[in-house]
């Protein structure tokens, strides 16, 4: 009986500097309101931080709202 060997590990990526830190982005889109039967713009602000243990981006939404003009 042979057992084939896998392997999940993630490999640290050297592209990216250690320690990168966590930075914003803001972006403008343009959503369906259910309630009002209208589309309207709203602002939504992401965090974006490294993962060094994983080597990825994780992305959180951290606000949302709608843009008046």
């Amino acid at each position: 009986m042979s057992a084939v060997a896998s392997s999940s590990a993630i490999l640290p990526i050297s592209d990216f500097p250690a320690g990168v830190d966590i930075h914003w982005e803001t972006r403008r889109r343009v959503v369906w309101n259910e309630q009002e039967h209208t589309r309207e713009e709203h602002e939504l602000v992401y965090e974006i931080s490294w993962i060094k243990e994983l080597g990825l981006w994780r992305r959180f939404l951290r606000s949302h709202h709608k843009v008046t003009s």
